[in-house]
This record gives structure tokens, C-alpha cells and sequence, in this order.
């Protein structure tokens, strides 16, 4: 018989988790037997799916970092002559060229000179470019800048120009 104050046992570790009535448990085996884990808690699963989270939020992260890079990341333009590039010549276009400098073109005053291609010549303003040593004339000349189209013709606002090594070319005529 039963006494009335008496509450029946109630059973919270049975081996399905739905018959439980207290809480939700789900079990895992061990070497030593069951273990009892709530999976109602605020750690239950969270630390897997914050793991897949954040390595989803990293590659995430790195693809926007690389296609970003890549965007803002200007090329370096590939270097032309001056026939190919005033054959195709844009306003405003970032540009490389290489050439050689036209005898008796080099004006300090005015900070430019000329280069002059086989057929064509292209005027260099390096008023704010960086200028290597040895820039003189019959000189083979890599510019780097903004082509502009003027009323006189084409110019090239220089922000870099680097000049070929003298004594390469020296040695070159000595032994000749």
C-alpha cells in the first residue's frame, strides 16, 4: 500500500531523453558507463557551432581581405614604346614607357624633355617626379606616369624615371 504523502519516484536518467520529465538529457558512453550531460544548458552544442561559426567568419573574412587587395592594388603597367603608345593613347591612362632621350630636349627650366620613338616623339614633364642619376641626352630613359592630352600634343606627367646604368654602356662603345 501506499502511503498519501508518498510521491512517486521519478526517473530523470532513463536512457531516451524524450521520457524524461525534469529535463532534457542526452547520454554518452564511457569506458565507465553512462554519463549524463542536459542539453537544455546554455552550453549544450555552442561550442560547435561557434567553432563552424567563427571558421566561417574567418574564410569569410579572407576572401573579402583578398578580393579587396586585389581591387586596390594597382598593377604596374606593362611597358610600352612610345610608337605603342601614342598609337593608342587615352586621356588620364597610367602609363609605363620606355624610350630614349631626344638630343638637346632636357630643359631644367622647365623641368622636361623629349622621347622619342621610332616614328613618334612624346614630351616628359618630371616637374614632380623622382628622377634617377644620369638622365642626359641619347640616354634610354623608363618613365612612369599620367598621360595628358595638351594643345601641343601628348605629354607625360612623370611621377617616376629611372635611367639605364652609364657605365654598362660605356664599357659597351670602349670595347667595340
Amino acid at each position: 500500500m501506499r502511503r498519501k504523502n508518498s510521491m512517486p519516484a521519478q526517473r530523470c536518467c532513463k536512457p531516451t531523453p524524450l521520457l524524461c520529465s525534469k529535463a532534457l538529457h542526452s547520454y554518452e558512453t564511457w569506458s565507465t558507463g553512462w554519463t549524463k550531460r542536459r542539453l537544455d544548458s546554455p552550453q549544450a552544442g555552442r561550442r560547435v557551432m561557434l567553432t563552424r561559426r567563427v571558421k566561417l567568419m574567418l574564410v569569410g573574412a579572407a576572401i573579402t581581405v583578398g578580393l579587396l587587395a586585389t581591387l586596390l592594388v594597382d598593377a604596374p603597367a606593362p611597358t610600352m614604346t612610345v610608337d605603342d603608345l601614342l598609337a593608342d593613347a587615352v586621356d588620364g591612362r597610367n602609363v609605363a614607357v620606355r624610350g630614349e632621350v631626344l638630343d638637346g630636349s632636357i630643359d631644367n627650366g622647365s623641368s622636361s624633355f623629349v622621347l622619342e620613338g621610332e616614328t613618334t616623339t612624346l614630351t616628359i614633364s618630371f616637374l614632380d617626379a623622382t628622377v634617377s642619376n644620369g638622365l642626359g641626352d641619347n640616354r634610354t630613359v623608363y618613365a612612369e606616369g599620367t598621360l595628358v592630352e595638351t594643345n601641343e600634343g601628348w605629354l607625360l606627367e612623370a611621377s617616376v624615371i629611372k635611367t639605364s646604368c652609364p657605365s654598362k654602356y660605356e664599357e659597351e662603345a670602349t670595347t667595340d
